[in-house]
């Protein structure tokens, strides 16, 4: 039955409270609704995972924006609820409800009488719509419902023994007849729908599934298209034979074959009753006939195959858990190898290409993570034995750049870590070995990375010519947009000395900045962020300068690249330095980074009261000679 609500939020100066019956105009006298009553409304229909807010003080009650009613935001600003009226007729008809500031699920009152009629899942909850005829709280039909929402409903059906639930998920005679299919077919399915009606109590009996049951996923080969119509007219049926639900109980999975689904307007249809024996030859696909067995024996080899992977997946659910609460090393190398080893056996099962793409990428960056972290030095080995299995295999040696390259990213992060390290020995066989990536890959899709590399390396190293050419082969052959706006940019700082230099963006507090404004002074454009301590040494100083020159034309300007605007206006409310701060959301690959191809920090560049540059790499400690040449 539908829960009774004990109050919904009011239109503008009115109140109105949502019973059982109606919604009922309360005396316009009333206060606005609180946020308590607000919170206290719940979904007409159980399980929706929507955001309850920890801190109920910072929530804001408001009208709803283009339409009347009211929104709940949280203390950040995000939506929690919508409460309205969409026909304006003072009366509440739409309550939504969010997660993660998007709506999830949404009651509807279709008919205006005051009670829910209609359910929408929305967002990530899905696309399920339900109509509830008789507004009992209970789906009758369904306007719209996937086949993989479909065969979750099937598992929850048969899990709480709910006849009317699972009927609900039948094709209908009314939508048989819809279809235009031959007689003989349209006599067949509405035998096996009233069946499957009359039978419901013995496929409950007749699986594994109980209270303790989830459904896991969805399973079956690719959906047909029918071409029917014996009215004249050509209508396309979508089909699915052998689907298979899959589900969990006991910490084990089994499955349930649902057999043939039909496409019905929005919504998918069960034409039969369920059986939990993969086996079962009692009903051959009802359009797919011929082909009927070779289907089988696919789905029931990719169900058993999803029901391995489901468990593998459980244990890399379980050992991400304990990596996020692990403090022993020890504990964290074995669970790093474990990970490893769970990954190395999706991959062997996977018979999907795309998905085996994503799982061997995904051990490559958790193997080359680990190690660079100095958790699972071993990972290099592994990484290693990766690149020789996919080179022995002719499907997956396509995937050895992407492995290859975090491969040389660990190698040379392990042995930096070494007690001895030779740092200017293992400094020239990296770059020896990205230049031999790039020569040997040079289509791979870390290529452009690998060159970026080269080309910092030798900026610091002084050779800047050489760097300009890495970065010049990176605009000219790379297809990563960033990169090459980042490339793009280090040339143009590179070259900037002598050369106009305009920046222009918004300050911290939202005004707006051009660089050009700031010309008869000295400026020191100084790049930094709140994470970086050489960028905070440098500040101490720049503050002391501007104590000294800043009455003769002196002026730091700071470009900050934290990601978020909050860290640095509450960096820069604790603590005051005197001089105007532009940002921009995106940290190092911001707008502000890439147009003089910022890298690392901290980077400084020193411009003359004309805007020119007069040194584009100096530290502050330089900048002190700097100055008192200027100024003497």
């Amino acid at each position: 039955m539908m829960k009774q609500r004990s109050l919904a939020p009011a239109l503008p100066t009115h109140l109105f409270a949502l019973t059982y019956t109606s919604l009922v105009l309360v005396s316009p006298a009333l206060a606005t609704p609180t946020v308590n009553q607000a919170l206290a409304l719940r979904p007409v229909q159980e399980n929706i995972e929507f955001n309850q807010p920890v801190d109920k003080e910072t929530c804001k009650l408001l009208p709803a924006e283009g339409s009347s009613g009211w929104v709940l935001l949280d203390g950040s600003g995000r939506r929690l609820r919508r409460f309205l009226d969409t026909d304006g007729d003072k009366k509440l008809d739409h309550w939504c409800y969010y997660q993660d500031g998007n709506e999830v699920y949404r009651d509807i009152d279709s008919d205006k009488n005051g009670r829910a009629d209609q359910y929408r899942w929305l967002g990530s909850a899905g696309t399920r719509w339900g109509i509830d005829r008789d507004e009992d709280g209970t789906i009758d039909s369904w306007k719209a419902i996937s086949a993989e929402e479909l065969s979750e409903e099937v598992i929850e059906a048969l899990k709480t023994k709910n006849r009317h639930r699972f009927v609900a998920l039948l094709v209908s005679s009314g939508e048989i007849q819809t279809l235009g299919l031959s007689g003989e077919q349209e006599k067949r399915i509405k035998q096996i729908t009233a069946e499957a009606r009359k039978n419901f109590a013995k496929s409950v009996s007749k699986n594994n599934i109980g209270e303790g049951s989830t459904w896991t996923n969805f399973s079956a080969t690719r959906p047909g298209t029918i071409g029917v119509g014996n009215d004249g007219v050509t209508r396309d049926i979508m089909v699915y034979e052998n689907a298979v639900a899959m589900y969990h109980t006991d910490n084990k999975h089994d499955q349930l074959v649902l057999g043939t689904l039909l496409r019905v307007g929005e919504s998918w249809r069960l034409t039969q009753l369920p059986t939990a024996e993969l086996g079962d030859e009692r009903s051959p696909g009802l359009f797919f006939t011929a082909a009927h067995e070779s289907a089988r024996r696919e789905v029931i080899s990719q169900a058993q195959a999803d029901t391995q992977t489901q468990e593998l997946l459980r244990e890399l659910e379980d050992i991400d858990k304990a990596l996020t609460v692990a403090g022993d090393p020890e504990k964290i190398t074995r669970l790093n190898e474990n990970r490893a080893k769970v990954l190395e056996k999706i991959i062997a099962g996977s018979t999907d290409k795309t998905m085996r793409e994503n799982w061997i990428r995904q051990l490559a960056d958790t193997l080359s993570a680990a190690v660079q972290t100095g958790s699972f030095p071993q990972g290099t080995e592994r990484l290693e034995q990766l690149i020789s299995r996919l080179q022995d295999s002719s499907d997956n040696a396509i995937h050895v750049p992407y492995v290859q390259f975090r491969y040389l990213s660990a190698n040379y992060t392990r042995r930096l870590q070494e007690p001895k390290a030779d740092f200017v020995k293992i400094q020239e066989q990296w770059l020896d070995d990205l230049e031999s990536y790039v020569n040997e890959y040079p289509q791979s899709q870390d290529t452009g990375e690998a060159m970026l590399q080269l080309a910092l390396a030798e900026e610091f190293a002084g050779q800047d010519d050489v760097a300009k050419q890495w970065y010049g082969r990176i605009v000219q052959g790379s297809n990563d947009k960033l990169l090459v706006a980042k490339a793009t940019g280090a040339n143009r700082r590179l070259t900037s000395v002598g050369k106009s230099l305009e920046l222009k963006g918004a300050t911290v507090e939202g005004e707006p900045f051009k660089l050009s404004s700031h010309r008869r002074k000295v400026v020191a454009l100084h790049f930094w962020a709140t994470w970086c301590e050489p960028c905070l040494e440098d500040m101490k100083d720049l503050k002391r300068l501007l104590a000294k020159y800043g009455s003769q034309g002196f002026t730091p300007i700071g470009v900050n690249l934290d990601a978020d605007q909050a860290t640095v206006s509450e960096f820069l409310t604790e603590n005051r330095y005197p001089w105007p701060h532009i940002h921009e959301t995106g940290g190092l690959d911001s707008r502000l980074a890439n147009e003089l191809g910022v890298l690392t920090l901290p980077i400084m560049l020193l411009i003359d009261r004309r805007g020119k540059v007069i040194n584009r790499g100096l530290h502050a400690g330089e900048l002190y000679d700097e100055l008192e040449k200027l100024f003497e």
